[in-house]
């Protein structure tokens, strides 16, 4: 079994989305851990659950300070902890934006309404207000603003005639419970979703000058140029071409380099069976620790070697300089 993701929840109550993460995290399978519970409130019921289930815990009141100081107390908790994950669970504190900035894209939030619908408190009765056929629940990522992040998952919940905001309100708690860990374990483990693996390839190859997507032998590839006279310059492999995992194939400048390169790091390289004898190398993708600075770098360089003259020649005025 695959290291599983390491994350820390944060809570100021009773905790109950808390425990449901937690009890998600017992199952064999799933992708992530539990390392840390922590609050704002030494009182909060949530921490005394999480101790029973030998659960590490942190809490430090934000009474009397500045927000910033207390972030950082956070901060350095979860990071203590080794967490790699940050999941919100009513953690009823406005973030700083240095705090939400250190966690981009590593910390999420469950929110009870259908986002983009009913940011912020009073979620259950503004949807009855409103007329509404459905509320629900949303599991977005935290940015900056309150509750604005790319929803990830949502579950709508059925508004019966006779609901109050304390009826909606405990019908959308069940949905809360099983939205939340599924989607955090679905988003812990993304980097090894071939799906997910090829959007950001794709992304990052049709983002250089002049490319486009051709699929090659029945899986994508990316060419630079005319559509009649583009030349290849990264291929997409899911198990294609007698290889194994996900991986994406660029050119090297010839056998010496593709060699230096195996030499080098032989869990992150491998030739490929059909396009090695040429000089291509294949970065595998699917190791849950993928380097997309150095995968963008892998598909710029392997661009320039096969792009007209025309696109790379203030590149190459640059460099001498």
């Amino acid at each position: 079994m695959k290291e599983r993701a390491k994350v820390a929840v944060l809570i100021s109550g009773r905790g109950s989305n808390m425990a449901a993460l937690v009890y998600a995290a017992k199952a064999d399978d799933c992708s992530y851990e539990i390392v840390l519970v922590a609050s704002n409130d030494p009182a909060a019921p949530g921490l005394k659950l999480a101790q029973a289930e030998g659960i590490d815990t942190f809490a430090h009141p934000h009474k009397g300070l500045k927000r910033l100081e207390h972030d950082q107390i956070i901060h350095e908790a979860v990071t203590s902890a080794g967490a790699e994950y940050i999941a919100l669970a009513g953690y009823m504190r406005i973030l700083s934006d240095d705090f939400v900035s250190r966690w981009n894209d590593h910390m999420l939030n469950i929110h009870p309404s259908l986002l983009p619908k009913y940011k912020g408190l009073d979620t259950y009765q503004r949807a009855l207000d409103a007329g509404d056929t459905h509320a629900g629940c949303s599991v977005h990522l935290v940015t900056p603003e309150l509750d604005d992040g790319p929803v990830l998952a949502q579950t709508a919940v059925a508004i019966l005639p006779n609901d109050t905001a304390s009826i909606l309100a405990d019908r959308v708690l069940i949905a809360e419970h099983q939205l939340y860990p599924a989607t955090l374990a679905k988003y812990v483990s993304r980097q090894e979703d071939p799906d997910w693996i090829l959007d950001q390839v794709r992304t990052r190859a049709l983002a250089l000058e002049e490319t486009h997507e051709r699929p090659s032998f029945g899986t994508p590839g990316w060419r630079v140029g005319s559509e009649k006279t583009g030349k290849y310059f990264a291929y997409f492999s899911r198990r294609h071409f007698g290889e194994t995992g996900t991986s994406i194939f660029v050119k090297t400048s010839g056998l010496d380099e593709q060699g230096a390169l195996l030499d080098a790091d032989p869990d992150l390289y491998f030739s490929p069976k059909f396009y090695g004898k040429s000089g291509w190398i294949a970065i595998r993708l699917d190791t849950g620790r993928t380097d997309w600075e150095h995968v963008t770098d892998s598909l710029r360089k392997s661009w320039r070697m096969v792009a007209p003259k025309r696109l790379t020649r203030f590149m190459d005025i640059a460099d001498d300089f």
